[in-house]
């Protein structure tokens, strides 16, 4: 696994908010993202990234999670879908290949590694899922990039 140190840019989107128990969390993300894609769509503004999952803080036992797209310009909150910034600054990365059923360990190996490296961990992290189960159905060659901003 590689980690990468880097300065992002902080970037605009659209998004849903929610705070669901772990095993609702595939609903929200089914939910949100059709959500978006709409409000987006009727607002004349371009998605220019893939879908993500920001995460506020670490779960329990439920999890709260924004569910959304990046977009080239702010939107107008419409229903449940509002204007939304992914973090600007430092944030390590790392991009998880196979199922989502086992990004905690990809999880575990980043706090490792930034522990190794004397790097403090900031609130807040998110998955930008790059491949599409619907393209790409063999779930072991799903890409997820992970951003995880430093204090």
């Amino acid at each position: 696994m590689t980690f990468t140190v880097k300065t992002i840019e902080a970037q605009s989107a659209a998004a849903i908010r929610a705070e669901v128990p772990m095993a609702e969390l595939r609903n929200v993300f089914d939910r949100g993202f059709h959500a978006v894609m709409q409000a987006v769509g009727a607002q004349g503004v371009a998605i220019t990234g893939p879908p993500f999952g920001f995460y506020p803080r670490m779960p329990g036992e439920t999890v709260a999670v924004i569910v959304g797209f990046p977009v080239a310009s702010p939107i107008e909150q419409r229903g449940e879908v509002e204007p939304f910034e992914l973090p600007g600054g430092r944030v390590v990365t790392a991009t998880h290949i196979g199922p989502y059923e086992k990004l905690a360990e990809t999880y575990e190996q980043l706090m490792a590694w930034t522990r190794a490296e004397g790097l403090t961990l900031a609130d807040g992290m998110w998955e930008s899922y790059l491949s599409d189960p619907s393209v790409e159905p063999d779930p072991n060659t799903w890409r997820t990039l992970i951003a995880w901003p430093l204090a």
